[in-house]
């Protein structure tokens, strides 16, 4: 939803008090209160009139005939692309706090967890983030640990591990039945260690840095003889990884602030907000299509994306707004992170939250 008509600087001015009074107090704002308190040197009839045109022009609403002015859906819209600057200072308050509280020594999962916790108690709005895609993870370390195992299902004497480390942190990993040798009942488990360890090396020599799509293309020629036995069962896994990642979509999203929500007037109810705990609770998914976006490169400025009420195509997200943005490694978009609260929401702080948040994970992933 894109409003394109021009409205005077007076209107401009009214339309901003009346989005701030409203945010500020969750109250209808009438003339009197906008001249007493925003400065306005005009009389109360004037800025009644200004508030009459921008009700007419969709941007304002009276929810009941005796009460003073709202916001409409297209009222924030206009706010949001026309009037409003994002706040600096509280995204470089929320960029400090992310560097002071998470550590990247923990694991990734724990590391987004904190961090939405954290963005919810700043913003006082439920936030989003989603855990870096998977087809766009590269190979960091690859490891072939030995085990002593009678538990192998072709009768070996020995397994291995098979762990795979991305350039995100997460960890995968699965066992490999290892084959037969003639002389395997005199080999010991350090030999097979060693082995496996040179193994290693070369595997990671030729596959780190790929994408985890890319796995199954390694030429098994360049492997000296005495490894050749291990091509088949390792290209067989690479490729389970492969095919897994090509098909894989955002499928973790860590959430918090549920309860900050409530907290909101709008959403007081229990009624209010069933649907929308539903929907957050039991099918978070459906909310991908919004969170995820692919960003235009094209455009200058700001990657955020804001859905204002009506805008959401989710019925339960319609009494609501929900700011998103990509986080990206290196060129590529990895993720996103958002806020979601009602539509009466202080934009200037949303978007600098969601914007400093999606930078701090972007250099740090990068």
């Amino acid at each position: 939803m894109h409003l394109e008509f021009k409205l005077s600087d007076r209107h401009k001015r009214v339309l901003q008090a009346t989005v701030n009074h409203y945010v500020a107090t969750a109250e209808p704002v009438g003339s009197k209160v906008l001249v007493e308190e925003y400065n306005f040197s005009v009389s109360t009839a004037t800025i009644r009139s200004c508030l009459s045109y921008l009700d007419k022009s969709g941007l304002l609403y009276q929810p009941h005939t005796s009460a003073g002015r709202v916001p409409s859906d297209s009222g924030y819209r206009w706010y949001v692309d026309h009037l409003m600057t994002p706040n600096v200072k509280t995204g470089k308050q929320v960029e400090s706090l992310l560097q002071e509280k998470l550590n990247w020594q923990w694991s990734l999962e724990a590391l987004f967890k904190s961090a939405a916790q954290i963005l919810s108690s700043l913003s006082g709005y439920i936030t989003l983030i989603t855990m870096p895609q998977a087809q766009n993870a590269r190979l960091h370390h690859l490891q072939l640990v030995a085990v002593d195992s009678d538990r192998a299902s072709d009768g070996s004497h020995y397994r291995a591990m098979l762990i795979l480390v991305t350039d995100t942190y997460q960890t995968h990993s699965t066992f490999i039945d290892l084959p037969k040798t003639e002389e395997e009942g005199s080999q010991t488990l350090e030999q097979v260690a060693r082995e496996l360890q040179v193994l290693s090396n070369f595997l990671n020599h030729n596959l780190k840095g790929r994408l985890l799509t890319e796995l199954e293309h390694l030429d098994w020629t360049e492997l000296d003889s005495e490894f050749e036995r291990y091509g088949e069962q390792l290209t067989q896994v690479l490729n389970q990884f492969q095919q897994h990642h090509a098909t894989s979509v955002y499928t973790d999203i860590w959430m918090s602030g549920v309860a900050e929500l409530l907290r909101q007037p709008e959403f007081s109810q229990l009624h209010q907000v069933q649907a929308l705990i539903h929907l957050l609770e039991e099918e978070p998914t459906q909310l991908l299509p919004l969170i995820v976006q692919v960003p235009d490169r094209e455009k200058k400025g700001s990657r955020v994306q804001v859905w204002i009420g009506s805008e959401n195509p989710l019925e339960p997200m319609q009494s609501c707004a929900l700011v998103t943005s990509s986080y990206f490694r290196g060129s590529l978009p990895v993720g996103s992170v958002g806020v979601l609260g009602p539509t009466r929401m202080m934009y200037e702080n949303a978007i600098a939250v969601v914007e400093a948040t999606a930078g701090y994970l972007s250099d740090a992933l990068s």
